[in-house]
Formats: structure tokens, C-alpha cells, sequence
């Protein structure tokens, strides 16, 4: 093997660690960003569908830096776990230190990646989540009930973050299902770990949850979610595709909780993509809050 081989090897194994820690299939929550200008009706215009995506990318960068410090900081645990295990960082592809100083300089650029809509909001809230996530990292992940709320308000700040690019005023219909809907993830998320794992593992809370208590959460924010939904979409807009599009998120609750009562729910982003249902319901109700917006 030529010297140039043997030498690529060594660097191209933690670059190529490097893009799989930073998982961009989990930039998909993201899309949160978009929800706002598509609600007010503005996600058309050049204008707002620009800083709708710089505000995208600024997030794309540092939710992949939160997951690298995230996981440089529970290197010694995920090493315990049987799918966690597989990690780049925890595997030694990537080592720590190289994890921790490209995480955090990806959180510093997403600040500024947010400033190039030449509003300073869009940063702050960018900044804002930051906090929310090293304050995760660091403390909250570690305090029961406390971490379900620190992680559900990471898709809120997505959410708000979408509607201070546009200029749009955020209603509070919009915040409590938003709110409910990160919760009720959430939930779902932490309860499928708990029956997978048990108590052994690797997040430090799961011994202080039971799969009912999680259970009742998840229960209780679909039917909250529900309710606010219909509220909605009967009494603040006269508009038959509104009310029609209750059915399709009624649907989306009900499957989520079906499969998360099976076992698949470890990773709800990843719902979207692999359940054909969850994308049907998901198609038809974007579609007629779509032509409720524009007719």
C-alpha cells in the first residue's frame, strides 16, 4: 500500500466520524423552523423564505454542535449502551477533544449564520437555545421531569425562532400546541428507552421515570393537544379546511402513540421517514392547513 494509503486512512475515518456525529438525518426537526411562515402565509415570498432558511442552516449548526459536546460529554455512557456504543465519538473514530472543539465552534457560527437575515432576533433566539441546550448538557439532563421540559423547549425555540425571522406575531394557539406536541415526543421518546433499557440505561433520569408516569404525560398532552388543535381550527378561522384538518391530526397523534405503545419511538424524527402512515397523515394535513391559508 503507497504511503499516501496508509496516511489518508487515519484522516478520513474521523472526518467521515465527524459528519455521522453530527447527524444531519436529525436536522429534520428543524423543519419546525418553517411552521410559522407557512401558518402566516408568508413562506412564499423571497424575502421570508430566505431568512426562513438562513435561520434553518443556523440551526442545522448548532444543534450538530450540541450533538457532539453532547456526546463527548457521555462518552463513558454510551459506551455501556448497546446502539450508543456504535457512536463515532464513543467508538474512538472521533476522539473527545477533536468532538468538543468542533462542536463548540459550530455553535459559535450559528449565531452568525442567523445574523445574515440582518435582524439581530433571529441570533438571539439562536443564542437562546444554545444556552438551553449546554444547560441541558450540562445540568438539566440530569434533574427528573426537568429534562422532559429543557428538551420539549428546544422545539418551542425552533418554532419561535421561524416566526422572529419572518416578523410574523406568534399566537398563543400556535405555543401550546407546539409546546404539547414537544412534549408529547418527548415522552413517547423517553418511555420507548425505559421498556427497551430499563433503569440501566444510560440516561442518568430514566431511574426516576416509570413507563405509567410516561405513559400519563403522553396521554395527557395528546388529549390537551387535541383539544387546542380543534379550538383552533373550528373557532379562530371560518374556514371548511381548517375544520377538515383535524382529521388528519387526530390521526397523527393516534399513530405516534400506537407505535410508541409498540416499541417504536426511541427515535421520533425518524417516524417521519420510515412509517407510511405517519407521512400520509402528515401530507394530508399540511395540505388542507395549506388551502386554509391560501383560499
Amino acid at each position: 500500500m503507497s504511503q499516501d494509503g496508509v496516511a489518508a486512512r487515519p484522516v478520513a475515518a474521523p472526518v467521515l466520524g465527524l459528519i455521522r456525529a453530527a447527524r444531519p438525518r436529525q436536522w429534520l426537526k428543524n423543519v419546525l423552523v418553517l411552521a410559522a411562515p407557512m401558518a402566516a402565509g408568508v413562506i412564499g415570498e423571497p424575502r421570508s423564505l430566505l431568512a426562513a432558511m438562513l435561520v434553518f442552516a443556523a440551526f442545522c449548526l448548532a444543534a450538530s454542535g450540541s450533538y457532539l459536546l453532547n456526546d463527548a460529554a457521555d462518552v463513558a455512557a454510551d459506551r455501556l449502551h448497546p446502539r450508543k456504543s456504535k457512536r463515532a465519538v464513543a467508538s474512538g473514530v472521533v476522539p473527545v477533544p477533536m468532538a468538543r472543539w468542533t462542536g463548540v465552534a459550530l455553535m459559535v457560527l450559528a449565531p452568525g449564520v442567523a445574523a445574515l437575515t440582518g435582524d439581530w432576533r433571529p441570533a438571539a433566539v439562536v443564542a437562546g437555545y444554545l444556552a438551553l441546550t449546554l444547560a441541558y448538557t450540562l445540568w438539566l439532563k440530569h434533574v427528573e421531569v426537568v429534562d422532559l421540559i429543557a428538551v420539549a423547549g428546544c422545539h418551542v425555540v425552533r418554532a419561535y425562532a421561524g416566526a422572529v425571522a419572518v416578523d410574523v406575531p406568534v399566537t398563543g394557539w400556535f405555543l401550546v400546541v407546539v409546546s404539547l406536541a414537544a412534549l408529547q415526543l418527548v415522552a413517547g421518546k423517553r418511555e420507548t428507552e425505559l421498556r427497551a433499557q430499563g433503569v440501566s440505561g444510560t440516561r442518568a433520569t430514566l431511574a426516576a421515570y416509570t413507563p405509567a408516569y410516561l405513559s400519563q404525560v403522553r396521554v395527557m398532552c395528546s388529549g390537551a393537544m387535541i383539544v387546542t388543535y380543534c379550538l383552533w381550527a373550528l373557532n379562530a378561522h371560518a374556514n371548511l379546511f381548517y375544520g377538515l384538518s383535524i382529521v388528519p391530526f387526530v390521526l397523527l397523534v393516534l399513530r405516534h402513540n400506537l407505535l410508541v405503545d409498540r416499541g417504536i419511538g426511541e427515535e421520533p424524527e425518524e417516524l417521519a421517514v420510515r412509517d407510511p402512515q405517519i407521512r400520509i397523515f402528515a401530507a394530508l394535513l399540511i395540505a388542507l392547513a395549506g388551502l386554509g391559508i391560501y383560499t
